[in-house]
Order: structure tokens, then sequence, then C-alpha cells
């Protein structure tokens, strides 16, 4: 069974910070670009930030960068997205993808490109005072 399962989402206060985290189960990740999209009511899926397997670098949305930062964990199968300063804009269902080896800006702005996937189910992240 091949699967990604994000957690770590929950309610949090604006200027708070939540880490999520998105694990991989029946595959490995180790040759495979992930990014973190996110969705909110009434809005289009957006790609959040995305790490590349073979050199690890890394590219966010301009509204999170300075924010957010997303890092990989081979040997865990795992990878995060850090969430420090967390806006209302923040609010949103968040997801992880998977697609080859690499990442880059341009991909990471089309999330529903045919490349991405298999994808998690989502974790929630509210932010609200």
């Amino acid at each position: 069974q091949v699967q990604l399962v994000e957690s770590g989402g929950g309610l949090v206060q604006p200027g708070g910070s939540l880490r999520l985290s998105c694990t991989a189960s029946g595959f490995t990740l180790d040759v495979y670009a992930i990014g973190w999209f996110r969705q909110a009511p009434g809005k289009e899926r957006e790609g959040v930030s995305c790490i590349s397997s073979s050199d690890s670098s890394t590219y966010e949305l301009d509204s999170v960068k300075g924010r957010f930062t997303i890092s990989r964990d081979n040997a865990k199968n795992t990878v995060y997205l850090q969430m420090n300063s967390l806006r209302f804009e923040d609010t949103a269902v968040y997801y992880c993808a998977v697609r080859p080896y690499v990442c880059y800006q341009k991909v990471l702005s089309r999330a529903n490109d045919p490349s991405w996937g298999p994808w998690g189910q989502g974790t929630q992240v509210t932010v609200s005072s």
C-alpha cells in the first residue's frame, strides 16, 4: 500500500508555530521530491514549499518565505514543514505530495500538474484568535 500521511495540524494563535510531518509508507522518499500544498475554502490548491531529492534544494511560496521551512529526513521516510509566525491567511488543509526527483518554482506553482502524486489525505491548520 503506497501512502502518504500528514500529521501535526491543529488550531494555533496568530504568530504561533506548528510543525507538519509527511510520512511515506509502501515506498521510500529518497528519490522523490516532496511538495507541501494547501487549500483554503473557496480557493484553489496552491503550492507552499517543496524539496528535491538529489541536493535537497528548496522552493517556497513568496508569502511564506522567512516563515516556513521544509526539510527531509530520508532515514525516517519523512518530510517536515516548520511553520512559524502563522497568519490568518495560512488557514487551510495542508497536503503533501511527491513527484520524481526534483522540484522547482514553476512546478510547485502548478498543483494540478499530473507529475504530482500520490497525495496524502491532508491535515487541517487553523490560525485563529
